[in-house]
């Protein structure tokens, strides 16, 4: 059956904060495309190179924020004045909803909705600890960046829901910092791989968890098609993300109503 002509508002532009590192911004952007692609499907959007939202990425070098996280006092190391700027270039792009490619930055997300209080600074936290709860998920095992384990970035967000969360001893964390920087973004892969499983099976012995978040956007990169996991169910923040930002992009775009067929007056 016909479409009518669509009236419809276009999709919202969006922005995506990376740079945190640069081959997780840009997976980011696919993941994001990908999810528009499901999201026009699930509406009964006809998808084609239109109807995508115009969106931008801001691929910026910011200083590391565990480091930051690490030592409080003022200075260039600190990530918060990068990301401001970042986010207030997409603003003056014209973005009306904006993600964050970083579980870690997310510490700064405060920061960045108070001072843009026109955008949506979407919180990829907050979106996946819902989505597990959605689930009914009793517990999980996080994998993350020392600094979020220190900001209790997930555990927080976890314990409200009442989803019990199970960290990697201090060693374990160790080899999990060494996979994410001496692994994925150094371009060596089989490294990160190798640290991301053993710690992945040290917790699924310890705990008995089926569940583990992949809470660095590093990890997915090389842990995602791990065979040596196929119990466990690996949550990827970024793609929970990517299709938040999806979601608010189409937010208001109406469906295309089919056009009445004229009547038949042969009779």
């Amino acid at each position: 059956m016909p479409l009518s002509a669509s009236r419809n508002p276009l999709p919202q532009v969006v922005g995506i904060l990376g740079g945190m590192g640069p081959a997780a911004g840009a997976d980011f952007v696919r993941l994001f495309v990908q999810a528009c692609t499901d999201r026009m499907e699930a509406l009964g959007i006809p998808v084609h190179d239109q109807a995508y939202p115009e969106h931008w990425l801001a691929q910026v070098p910011i200083p590391d924020r565990t480091a930051a996280l690490n030592d409080l006092r003022e200075g260039g190391h600190q990530p918060a004045e990068p990301l401001l700027q970042a986010t207030g270039r997409l603003a003056a792009l014209g973005a009306r909803v904006v993600a964050i490619a970083c579980n870690t930055a997310h510490a700064w997300h405060g920061l960045l909705q108070q001072r843009f209080p026109q955008m949506v600074v979407l919180h990829g936290v907050q979106e996946v600890v819902a989505s597990l709860a959605a689930r009914q998920v009793q517990g999980v095992g996080l994998l993350a960046t020392r600094g979020a384990y220190d900001a209790g970035l997930y555990q927080r967000e976890l314990a409200r829901c009442g989803i019990e969360c199970h960290v990697p001893a201090p060693g374990e964390q160790d080899a999990l910092m060494q996979g994410i920087y001496d692994g994925v973004k150094a371009g060596n892969y089989a490294l990160a791989r190798d640290r991301f499983e053993s710690v992945s099976r040290a917790l699924q012995r310890r705990h008995g968890v089926s569940t583990l978040i992949m809470g660095c956007t590093e990890i997915p990169l090389a842990l995602s098609q791990s065979p040596r996991l196929d119990t466990v169910a690996l949550v990827n923040p970024s793609l929970v993300l990517a299709s938040a930002l999806a979601r608010h992009a189409y937010q208001g775009v109406a469906v295309p109503v089919p056009m009445a067929q004229p009547a038949d007056h042969s009779a």
